[in-house]
């Protein structure tokens, strides 16, 4: 009898936990996805989206594993992932899902899975992409899986070549956000950044300065096409959409931007928008002089502790290579290679901003990969540029309030005006397109995309 009940009390403990259904809400506008480490630390986070009105669900990775909420469907961790994304918003009604962790650490783990896209080129065999997570859908609404020969390499494409994994449907289905975290003690930061944020920034004068940094990003010494002052341009169109702004211009033309002092300065004064236009490395960014090969750093990863623009944070673009490739690591130093990338070091520069203590951003976007633009297309059109300066668009034109969202919509805005070419044969035509898809593969933001632009109006 005893050996009886034991058997049923093995069967019952080895059944798969019974999937969960939430009585109470049946949809939620934020999904919250983290390891179990952080789980606690996001609670805060959970309450005050809620008192704001934006049903929450926190959601940890072990949860998805086991199949609490949803049956367990994917080859490896990334796909479960996203395949329990596309439950949620076809169930709960998702529309921001949070990403949250990092690598653990300096070592080549990870608190949450990324997805590697091996659209590679002499420079690097692949790059993580966030928009992996976002694209759930193909245009026939099954299941976007980015290997479309079922291979288990995502995103197979190099340059110059066919690509192998065709018809990648790119567009985004719910707006992505990472907050890549390496301890609970970022965790704490970044959500006591947003919590104040969002209920002290409404109505600060601050707000309403825009910072735009540049420079001359294409030399025309080295090419008769690149005429003008490439980075200085931008700048201007990303402006012309953001009326009601103070425009604070630091340019090298005009001689307001010089060095990194120049930078520190007017962040330090507080501004609602930060767009930096140049180049960059995971630890740096800056821009040329007009027509010189010299190179103004503007800021790099040591001078963020300099920023104390505290509670006066602005949502940042950082237009250049690699400004949030957030897998570097200390541990690179030992590879040549990696040292000259600027990969060996603690964090990239966009996460530096994101997570700084009493100042810098309060969310960042940038390039995970090259930063292609223009200059980088036979159709001299196109580029993370046109991506950025659509960014400003979404908000100052088209009025969209949540940062998640300007990301959504420029993509999607970019995908229609660059449609890429799967089937051609042209070799020229086969590259452009390659640049077209990994601007917006790798393209990314980090930091919360649901977070209220301005903040939220004081109550009472």
């Amino acid at each position: 009898m005893y050996r009886f009940i034991g058997v049923i009390l093995a069967i019952i403990l080895l059944l798969p936990p019974a999937i969960q259904v939430d009585a109470t809400v049946s949809e939620y506008e934020l999904l919250i996805l983290c390891p179990t480490e952080f789980k606690n630390s996001l609670v805060p986070l959970v309450e005050h989206k809620e008192s704001h009105g934006v049903s929450t669900k926190l959601v940890t990775l072990r949860e998805i594993y086991s199949g609490v909420y949803f049956p367990v469907k994917g080859r490896d961790k990334p796909e479960e992932i996203k395949y329990f994304i596309k439950d949620a918003v076809e169930n709960w009604g998702v529309q921001y899902v949070l990403l949250v962790g990092g690598k653990i650490g300096q070592l080549p783990l990870w608190y949450f899975p990324v997805r590697y896209v091996y659209m590679g080129n002499s420079w690097e065999p692949c790059y993580i992409s966030d928009l992996y997570y976002a694209d759930l859908y193909n245009s026939d609404g099954s299941f976007s899986s980015w290997d479309s020969d079922g291979d288990g390499v995502y995103g197979e494409w190099w340059y110059g070549g066919a690509p192998e994994d065709k018809y990648v449907d790119l567009y985004p289905d719910v707006a992505i956000g990472r907050l890549p975290c390496r301890s609970k003690w970022e965790v704490k930061i970044v959500v006591d950044k947003i919590i104040t944020y969002e209920s002290s920034t409404f109505g600060s004068s601050w707000f309403n300065r825009m910072v735009v940094v540049a420079g001359d990003t294409y030399p025309e010494i080295d090419n008769p096409m690149w005429k003008g002052y490439e980075g200085e341009w931008y700048g201007d169109r990303a402006l012309e959409n953001m009326s009601g702004f103070t425009p604070i211009r630091l340019y090298a033309s005009d001689g307001t931007f010089t060095s990194k002092k120049d930078v520190i300065r007017e962040i330090n004064k507080g501004c609602g928008f930060l767009y930096l236009v140049g180049h960059g490395s995971p630890k740096t960014w800056g821009n040329h002089p007009p027509n010189n090969h010299s190179f103004i750093r503007g800021l790099t990863v040591k001078d963020v502790p300099l920023l104390r623009n505290k509670d006066m944070y602005p949502v940042c673009a950082i237009s250049g290579c690699h400004n949030c490739q957030f897998d570097v690591s200390l541990l690179k130093l030992i590879d040549y290679v990696s040292v000259y990338r600027g990969e060996a070091i603690a964090e990239c520069l966009g996460w530096r901003l994101t997570r700084r203590i009493d100042g810098g951003s309060i969310a960042t976007f940038g390039c995970t990969a090259l930063g292609h633009t223009k200059e980088d297309k036979a159709a001299f059109a196109g580029g993370i540029n046109e991506l950025e300066v659509q960014l400003f668009r979404q908000y100052g034109y088209y009025g969209v309030q949540h940062v998640g969202d300007l990301l959504k919509n420029a993509v999607t805005w970019y995908l229609d005006t660059y449609p890429v070419s799967w089937d051609t044969t042209n070799t020229t035509l086969l590259k452009d397109a390659w640049v077209d898809t990994q601007v917006v593969e790798s393209y990314i933001l980090l930091g919360d995309p649901s977070l209220l632009i301005g903040g939220y109006p004081h109550r009472g």
